[in-house]
């Protein structure tokens, strides 16, 4: 088996313990927990548990208010989860791989809640005092925005040279 097959073996089996990781988290805060009807849970002085019930995407944009914009929601995500499975898959680098199996996890975790709840379970709430540097999230809001920051990085940081470039350098010394 090739070394990128097994990158993009080992990039569904990383994206399928995000998803489930996400899943358990979000069960025993709202089961065990019952973070629900206790609505906060101080944990350190910097972070605690904060239930918070999100009915949009990302930072609360595009709020779905009715069932059919819920479910618009869900096939919305769905389809760019498809899309990044398929990029994934297509995918050559072992570290771009492993970027989206990160966002394919989160993105998986959120369409379940979404579909099933009608809403994503939002929980970790880090602060310092008053200052807030990151809406309260979950699990997989916190694999999305890593694989998105690891795929941006590699994007502006890491660029390939052009081989024209790569054989004069080779060819001058």
């Amino acid at each position: 088996m090739s070394p990128v097959r097994n990158y993009r073996i080992i990039g569904l089996v990383t994206a399928f313990l995000i998803f489930a990781l996400d899943q358990f988290t979000k069960y025993m805060v709202m089961h065990p927990l019952d973070l629900r009807s206790k609505g906060q849970i101080e944990l350190l002085p910097f972070f605690n548990l904060t239930w918070a019930e999100n009915y949009g995407v990302s930072m609360g944009f595009l709020t779905a208010s009715t069932d059919f914009q819920r479910w618009a929601l869900v096939v919305l995500t769905g389809l760019i989860g498809i899309a990044v499975l398929v990029w994934m898959w297509r995918e050559k680098a072992k570290w771009d791989i492993w970027a989206l199996s990160l966002v394919l996890g989160g993105a998986m975790g959120n369409i379940l809640d979404r579909a099933r709840l009608g809403y994503v379970a939002d929980f970790a709430d880090l602060h310092f005092g008053d200052f807030r540097p990151f809406l309260i999230f979950n699990v997989a809001d916190a694999c999305i925005s890593i694989g998105v920051v690891i795929l941006l990085a590699r994007a502006l940081l890491l660029r390939d040279k052009p081989d024209e470039v790569k054989n004069i350098q080779l060819g001058d010394s």
